[in-house]
């Protein structure tokens, strides 16, 4: 009786062992992940026991509470790679070894945008973001409103806790903008131009919903820095669809430039009073690098490649308007015969 009494003790003694130091994940996968939100370590027991893991809920109870888990974790999203140990495991929660993701942030329009992007990629849901991103008072102490807002965005790929709350993303955005504009003469060169960053920033926003090319974003980017240095209006396509919070629009009709919306720059000179998306970076140094040109126009080449024709006087601009007008009539025409 004594030799079987210590015969099971030694084999509770390595199915510990091995459970503790080696392998105590039983999933099939790579990867798992998990998210603890302050409800107590026999909640998360029973999710990771489940979500298989753990092996066992009372080996992983004891470990947690000899580690004094309870007391050091925070809530957050953690990953575990498969055949991680119980210690493993333990140690994870208890320096709180969060997992990272990340927000790949690409061209967004709109603060509605911005908020189901980080509600897709954070912790936080869309609603209370875009909450946020309409209060004037929570924006400002990053130096920013809701019209500004998305100048603090500058497009790229950062990695953050899934935790990271709102305050937490917009010091970090705020830094990277910062660091961005210092880099490269960045600063200087909009000062060149006699622009401030975020007017480079809402210029390059239009010239990125303009043109695909970046040989012809650099004469558009041009013909607007012109056309505000001899205080023209800027008659941006681009400025309509947003005013009509409408990206669908192909074709721009009289009938919409009469929108009364501040955004509208065939009624109002200068710039818009926010950028209307979030311009690429190359974008944006393609701007404080126009070349200098005496064109004032520009419109699509009637072959439809995307390209544009560039002008110095209404006349000729006349010109090159009417090509692309009739061209643009023709498709339409062919297009309803189809429908």
């Amino acid at each position: 009786m004594k030799k079987l009494i210590i015969a099971l003790l030694l084999l509770l003694l390595c199915y510990e062992s091995y459970n503790v130091f080696l392998s105590t994940t039983h999933f099939g996968k790579e990867k798992n992940s998990f998210e603890y939100s302050s409800n107590g370590l026999n909640a998360l027991a029973d999710s990771l026991a489940a979500n298989k893991i753990i092996l066992d809920k009372p080996s992983f109870l004891l470990l947690a509470k000899l580690l004094n888990v309870e007391s050091k974790i925070k809530p957050g999203k953690f990953l575990v790679k498969r055949n991680t140990s119980l210690l493993s495991l333990v140690r994870m929660l208890r320096n709180n070894q969060q997992a990272t993701v990340n927000l790949v942030l690409n061209k967004v329009r709109t603060r509605g945008d911005l908020s189901k992007l980080i509600g897709n990629t954070l912790a936080v849901d869309s609603m209370t973001a875009a909450q946020y991103f309409n209060s004037n008072d929570s924006l400002a102490s990053f130096g920013t409103d809701t019209t500004q807002l998305l100048t603090l965005f500058i497009p790229n790929t950062y990695t953050m806790y899934w935790s990271t709350s709102l305050p937490k993303l917009m010091q970090k955005m705020k830094d990277q903008q910062e660091l961005f504009w210092k880099t490269n003469d960045r600063k200087s060169k909009a000062s060149a131009i006699g622009m401030t960053p975020n007017q480079v920033y809402t210029l390059a926003s239009i010239v990125e919903e303009e043109c695909n090319y970046d040989t012809d974003k650099s004469l558009i980017a041009s013909v607007y820095q012109n056309r505000l240095q001899k205080n023209m209006r800027l008659q941006a396509c681009p400025t309509i669809k947003f005013a009509m919070q409408d990206f669908t629009l192909t074709r721009i009709y009289e009938k919409y430039l009469t929108n009364p919306s501040p955004y509208n720059t065939y009624r109002n000179t200068g710039l818009p009073p926010g950028p209307i998306c979030t311009p690429s970076p190359k974008t944006i140094d393609l701007v404080l690098n126009a070349p200098k040109t005496n064109y004032l126009y520009f419109v699509a080449k009637a072959d439809f490649s995307g390209y544009h024709h560039f002008s110095a006087t209404f006349e000729e601009h006349s010109k090159f308007a009417k090509e692309y007008q009739l061209k643009l009539d023709e498709y339409q025409k062919r297009k309803n015969q189809y429908h």
